[in-house]
Formats: C-alpha cells, structure tokens, sequence
C-alpha cells in the first residue's frame, strides 16, 4: 500500500469523528515491514471530556497495549491534520520513526507550524515528516466540519 492508501483509512477515521461531533481527525499506525496496520483511532475529546484524547495519543495507547511495548520502533503514523504540540511530543517519546500527515494547521500544528518541536534542542527522537498527503481531501473535511459550526 502506498502512504496515500493509508491516508484514506485516517481519513475514514476522521470521518467517523466528523459523525459523532468530534473534530474529524483520524490517525493510523502502521507497520511499514509488513503492511500491518497495528491501530486506527480518530479523536474523541468532546465524548470523553478528556482534552487528551486527540486520535494520535489514542492510537498510540492503542498500539502499545498491542504490542506490549512502550516505544513504537521502526512504525509510521498516517493522520489527517499536522499534530499539535502535545500528540508531536508524543509521537516522539513513543519513537515512531515517520510521521505523513495531510492538512497543515498554521493555527495549532507544531510540526511545520507553531513552535515547530521537533526542530527543538531538546527534542530526543525526530522523526522523519512528509505533509501534504491527500492534504486537499483532509482539508476540506476540518473545513466543512468548522462551517457547520459557524
């Protein structure tokens, strides 16, 4: 599978999010040795009344409990909008090795956005950052969700 194959099952995710309230954000981890995908989730903040459970800490705790591991070696997350500070930080304490995501978020992201963290002194593990995959499509999603908001 391609990483734009993997997009589109984040961006079923985010869909689901969407459904249900939720800012659609979806993200995925896979296993790029083999395909596997080891978890999916999507954000679910407003039902949980927890502001940390953005899709990629969910999808984190998910593939640990999984792999009975606490650091994501040699994995790739897909997710559909730049993370903010708090899923970057953990996206590298959990070490994943490639981060693709589709939208830019110039107000919250701090990947290529914001505060830019892994650019940061005291970031210990980078990993390697493609945007811009499907980033039309993952857009417009966030986009019709924050419209009907309006």
């Amino acid at each position: 599978m391609t990483p734009e194959d993997y997009m589109q099952i984040a961006l079923k995710c985010a869909r689901k999010a969407f459904e249900q309230d939720e800012v659609p954000v979806g993200a995925v981890i896979v296993n790029p040795a083999n395909g596997e995908i080891v978890a999916k989730a999507y954000n679910k903040s407003a039902h949980r009344g927890d502001a940390t459970s953005h899709a990629e800490i969910i999808a984190i705790k998910k593939a640990c409990t999984k792999l009975k591991a606490s650091r994501l070696w040699d994995l790739d997350m897909y997710v559909t909008l730049e993370p903010c500070t708090m899923c970057a930080a953990a996206i590298s304490f959990a070490r994943i090795a490639n981060l693709y995501f589709g939208a830019t978020d110039t107000k919250g992201g701090a990947v290529v956005s914001g505060v830019k963290f892994y650019d940061s002194a005291t970031c210990h593990h980078r990993p390697n950052v493609k945007s811009g995959v499907l980033e039309q499509p993952c857009s417009e999603l966030l986009k019709n969700f924050f419209k009907n908001k309006r």
